[in-house]
């Protein structure tokens, strides 16, 4: 019993040293500057503030459990999306999130290389996994990259991937699937994961993808158990993964969208340092300042921990742009 106690209490101590902090929290904010939830703009995340229409969804996805059939159309759909090469296999989970906290599980703990500064979920997991970060990732047993970045929106090419473990977080590649490194989903050892809440603007369906090492994919699906995703959630993923259209005119409003910030935030004298088109970095004199500028007009914005100048935006929607304007001017 004591024995069980002291590996708890280490696995408590290894999360306190990882800081994990994410967007959102309307409801801290509004409790601080006023308002209530639908008075806010949330801009603290790297949602599509404009969602693909789900249309209706049948009655039989509500209420029966979510069938085989529907999993598999899902499925060969993804696969024909994202052009997934033979020898990869796809798993549907309930968000990125849940593939994140398990894939740590699937080799014995060791040494893990992880990109920083970015998304902390992963070095939250590997640590409660009891790995331990390594900055040479020549000895690493293990390695992950988001790609793009957040929240620089870096992106990293074929001489990134080095370690046995490769994990490699597309969560907001889908705005720009030239660059997308889903060839590497065949290679023994790899795991791609996909977001499809953010894409879409459905993150409240909770539908993700982990894609590769067909070993590795077994081994999630085992952990996950049956039923993981939810009949909505399989039959409004399949109808849009199916709607390029939807896509590529998104893509191409998402795009015009982030240059319109940029311009916005630039005449406000700050700097743009990257992100991708579906959140944007810049860097301020004093990041707080600016979030609790923001904040006073009911406007909640990300900072972050590690770097007091860095402020990210994801996009307004398109009824959002002038209250932006005006609390910016």
């Amino acid at each position: 019993m004591a024995e069980i106690s002291r590996t708890a209490k280490q696995r408590v101590d290894r999360l306190q040293k990882v800081q994990r902090d994410h967007g959102g929290g309307l409801d801290a904010a509004a409790t601080k500057f006023g308002g209530v939830r639908k008075d806010w703009i949330d801009l603290s995340t790297g949602i599509n503030p404009v969602c693909y229409p789900v249309g209706e969804v049948s009655q039989d996805a509500w209420k029966a459990l979510p069938d085989r059939a529907a999993y598999s159309a899902l499925i060969a759909t993804a696969r024909q999306f994202w052009q997934v090469p033979d020898g990869a296999d796809i798993l549907a989970t309930p968000g990125a999130s849940a593939p994140i906290a398990l894939i740590p599980r699937l080799r014995d703990k060791g040494r893990v290389h992880i990109v920083t500064p970015t998304y902390n979920e992963h070095a939250a997991a590997f640590a409660a996994a009891g790995w331990t970060e390594t900055a040479d990732l020549r000895h690493a047993d293990a390695q992950v990259i988001v790609h793009p970045n957040n929240p620089d929106g870096r992106l990293f090419d074929l001489n990134a991937l080095q370690a046995h473990l490769r994990v490699i977080d597309e969560s907001f590649c889908d705005v720009a699937p030239r660059d997308t490194l889903i060839a590497q989903a065949a290679t023994d050892g790899t795991i791609v994961l996909k977001s499809f809440g953010k894409f879409w603007g459905l993150a409240g369906l909770r539908l993700g993808f982990a894609i590769g090492d067909p070993a590795l994919i077994a081994q999630l699906e085992q952990m996950l158990g049956p039923w993981p995703v939810t009949g909505p959630a399989l039959e409004i993923g399949a109808r849009a993964l199916r709607d390029p259209h939807w896509a590529d005119q998104t893509r191409q409003r998402l795009g015009n969208d982030a240059a319109r910030l940029d311009t916005m935030m630039q005449e406000t004298g700050v700097g743009v340092l990257g992100g991708t088109s579906l959140f944007r970095l810049y860097e301020t004199e004093d990041a707080s300042v600016w979030q609790e500028r923001l904040a006073r007009h009911h406007i909640w914005s990300r900072v972050f921990p590690y770097n007091p100048r860095w402020l990210r935006l994801g996009l307004p929607a398109p009824d959002q742009w002038d209250r932006l304007a005006a609390a910016l001017t």
